[in-house]
């Protein structure tokens, strides 16, 4: 039976060894030559202590005062951060023939640049918790958003993702933003901006494409996709802008699709539930399904038929 097992194990591991030699995009060409998603989300969680410092606490080691805490985790983010960009920069037209130490050169400055960005990354998420908490009549205070909402922490991923896409790091900010949308439903790419005091209610099933621009004091809502008008194109279409842009104040609610490169919502509009829209809609506008009517009977009451009050023409 020893034997037996030993034969069939050999016979396996030949098998898969011959089929690594094929020319394929699923073969690695070297052992560990891609980012670890491990150490990424680790990352995640240390950046999430430094941008709410006592909010989570740091169990990997003790720390003495604010000072010694914090040297110590940027130590730590500086070593993994820059082995995983180092690796990834493999993969970059700029760096593919670039010997180790030259892309590990590389990726020091820019890791140290995406670190330096952190104040500025805590400016916009104090007041993505601002409009949280002015948005939310149930939240208890801005510690529960801090510590339970799941569409402040994809916003927060989205925002230090943003700026390592800007520094034009592969692979990592994609697999940032898709390890945020595992955990909450929200699905943010790297590239799309994101303007101050934006708020995310419930957020389950949001999709925000790559080329997206929103501005300020946004409010979305869940269901709502903001994407693009056709993917037809596929490779060709990299680099151009295929996703609509949101002006400053605009609100959408749940289940509305926003789509096309060409397409901007005008500031201060109102999109309706469900709506779909594939042009721009004018500043101040209220969009809705016509004549739509709800009909409700029973309960003893007279029958109402509610229909909408307001509509915008697309």
């Amino acid at each position: 039976m020893e034997n037996t097992r030993k034969a069939e194990l050999e016979e396996i591991t030949a098998t898969l060894l011959e089929d690594y030699k094929a020319d394929r995009v699923i073969n690695c060409v070297e052992l560990c030559d891609q980012p670890d998603k491990e150490v990424v989300t680790g990352l995640i969680d240390k950046l999430n202590k430094m941008v709410f410092p006592g909010f989570f606490r740091e169990k990997s080691y003790q720390y003495y005062n604010q000072n010694s805490r914090l040297t110590v985790m940027i130590e730590d983010v500086l070593f993994h951060l820059d082995n995983q960009i180092t690796i990834a920069l493999s993969q970059s037209p700029e760096y593919e023939c670039a010997d180790y130490a030259t892309r590990e050169e590389a990726a020091h400055v820019i890791c140290r640049e995406f670190l330096l960005k952190l104040p500025a990354v805590r400016e916009m998420i104090e007041s993505d918790v601002e409009a949280f908490f002015e948005g939310d009549p149930a939240a208890f205070n801005k510690s529960e958003i801090i510590l339970s909402y799941p569409g402040l922490r994809a916003i927060l991923i989205a925002r230090l993702a943003h700026e390592l896409y800007l520094l034009k790091v592969p692979l990592i900010p994609r697999m940032m933003t898709e390890y945020a949308h595992s955990r909450t439903g929200i699905d943010i790419h790297p590239g799309a901006t994101l303007g101050k005091h934006f708020f995310i209610d419930h957020g389950t099933g949001i999709v925000i494409g790559e080329t997206t621009i929103i501005g300020d004091n946004v409010k979305i809502y869940q269901g709502v996709t903001i994407g693009a008008l056709s993917t037809r194109g596929g490779q060709s279409l990299r680099g151009k802008k295929r996703h609509p842009t949101i002006e400053d104040r605009v609100t959408i609610y749940a289940g509305a699709s926003i789509l096309g490169g060409d397409t901007v919502i005008g500031h201060d509009a109102v999109i309706g539930s469900n709506v779909f829209i594939t042009e721009s809609v004018e500043p101040g506008a209220r969009v809705s399904i016509k004549s739509q009517e709800l009909s409700i009977r029973g309960g003893g009451e007279k029958q109402k038929e509610l229909g909408d009050t307001w509509y915008y023409n697309i």
